[in-house]
């Protein structure tokens, strides 16, 4: 009980402490370093406990502060708790060229601890709490560099993710009039009377979902995805693609499978508006990601398309593709914290944010670029890497879930938004080690090793990780079994 609870309270005092006292640059970055690496031990050892509970504040019998482990917070957390670990580290160097340093890292430190507590949620209240709290403290590290533009793209930021959970709050005010707002497997409306207010309740439950989705970036809340990266530091688009995005993956996965329930959703308009959305949500960014030059900005509507890859594996509503939805949001977290990496790399190193413009970056970056691309092809969703395995896994799980044109359709469009990947992110690798015999050789550049190493451990896990995708996806149909 005690080590949940420190778990979740040492960023956020952490994060807390850091501006008041006023360390300098080799202190502070043992101080976070510090902190990151007790987190992830903390998580880790968290993970291999038995379920642990918590109650740490009872307002009213219905809003109740509490927090507890299970199978679902093990694998958010610790997803949120590795990662944050190299990026912070990648941060220390970075942050040089950025200025500011004692600020970002300290609403880095309160975005770690703010999603750490959303994962351990017990309930809706808690969860919600913290949703709104991942909001507040990623605002600072998107406008971290105070220009006109990067104001603006927080504010949209804002606007958008108070507007989803403001529509996310209309639903949980209805499922509480009815039953419970603890998290307990496999739902707790089914078989409510809802006293003829069937219609009503299918309709709230529809907007709960697309204002969670807000924050993963489902059409049409997708809109601030474009606008925050390209004006967000390195490490901070980073953690708001791999992570922090994923805090409305799993708001909607604790809302559907915990709360509401998926044998009341099956074979509804709910189900299949739902599933539109995703699908049409994973084709319209694949597009703009191939059709963009910005390279932040392509990633950004990567991220959108990725992320409903996920999404509508959860829509399907069965245990395959919630373990598809869980293998992907792990994949996708490590292939995109690489591939933002290498964007600020590219950034701090050259001030170049084009495609067009990293011909024969390989030869001055080499290491950065080869962990570029190994992570690009697991995005892409080339065997052996680990992409690879959740998207077989989500394929699967449609072909089997007996829905009529979906069964089919959702494959096709996987299929389709791969081959988009592969142009939008294969012919940087491509231009960067291969320029062209015309094109002059530049001079290769040293690079820290606070920026290359956690870059090419990402880049490494890749492979390693879809190598071991038989016993991750051993352990997601664990997490899954009963949910569904």
């Amino acid at each position: 009980m005690v080590l949940l609870l420190i778990t979740i309270f040492l960023p956020l005092l952490a994060g807390a402490l850091l501006p008041l006292l006023r360390l300098r640059q080799k202190a502070r970055a043992a101080y976070v370093s510090l902190v990151l690496v007790a987190e992830a031990a903390l998580t880790i050892a968290l993970g291999c406990m038995d379920e642990v509970s918590v109650t740490l504040l009872s307002i009213t019998p219905e809003l109740v502060l509490a927090f507890r482990t299970d199978g679902i917070s093990r694998v958010f957390s610790l997803v949120a708790s590795l990662l944050f670990l190299p990026v912070g580290i990648y941060a220390l160097k970075y942050l040089t060229h950025e200025g500011g340093e004692n600020r970002f890292l300290a609403f880095f430190l309160l975005e770690l601890g703010a999603l750490v507590g959303m994962d351990y949620a017990a309930n809706l209240v808690s969860m919600y709490v913290f949703f709104e709290l991942v909001t507040l403290t990623g605002l600072p590290l998107i406008l971290h560099s105070r220009s006109r533009e990067s104001i603006r793209a927080a504010l949209k930021y804002l606007f958008y993710s108070i507007a989803g959970a403001f529509l996310a709050l209309l639903g949980i005010l209805c499922v509480g009039r009815f039953t419970t707002l603890d998290f307990v497997a496999g739902g707790t409306l089914a078989g409510v009377d809802l006293g003829g207010q069937q219609n009503l309740v299918m309709a709230l439950v529809f907007c709960t979902v697309v204002g969670f989705g807000a924050k993963a970036g489902l059409y049409p809340l997708h809109g601030w995805l474009p606008k925050a990266h390209p004006v967000a530091p390195g490490p901070a688009s980073a953690v708001l693609s791999a992570v922090i995005a994923k805090a409305g993956v799993l708001a909607i996965l604790r809302f559907i499978y915990f709360v509401v329930g998926p044998q009341m959703l099956r074979g509804t308009w709910v189900q299949t508006t739902w599933l539109i959305l995703g699908m049409g949500t994973i084709f319209m960014g694949s597009m703009m990601a191939w059709r963009e030059k910005v390279f932040k900005r392509r990633l950004a509507y990567s991220t959108i398309s990725q992320i409903s890859y996920i999404l509508c594996g959860l829509f399907l509503l069965t245990e395959t593709g919630v373990q598809g939805a869980l293998l992907h949001t792990m994949f996708h977290a490590v292939a995109k914290t690489g591939l933002f990496l290498t964007a600020g790399t590219i950034i701090f190193y050259t001030g170049k944010t084009r495609v067009d413009e990293f011909k024969g970056l390989g030869r001055q970056l080499p290491l950065s670029m080869f962990a570029y691309t190994l992570v690009a092809l697991s995005l892409v969703g080339i065997p052996p890497m680990a992409g690879f395995v959740s998207k077989w896994y989500l394929a699967a799980a449609s072909l089997d879930s007996g829905l009529a044109v979906v069964s089919w359709l959702y494959p096709v469009i996987l299929l389709i938004s791969a081959l988009l990947t592969a142009a939008y992110l294969l012919p940087v690798a491509m231009d960067a080690f291969f320029p062209g015999k015309d094109e002059p050789v530049p001079a290769k550049i040293k690079e820290s090793p606070l920026m290359w190493v956690p870059l090419l451990v990402i880049g490494l896990a890749a492979p390693i990780m879809g190598i071991g995708g038989g016993r991750l996806a051993d352990a997601m149909a664990a997490v899954a079994a009963g949910l569904a």
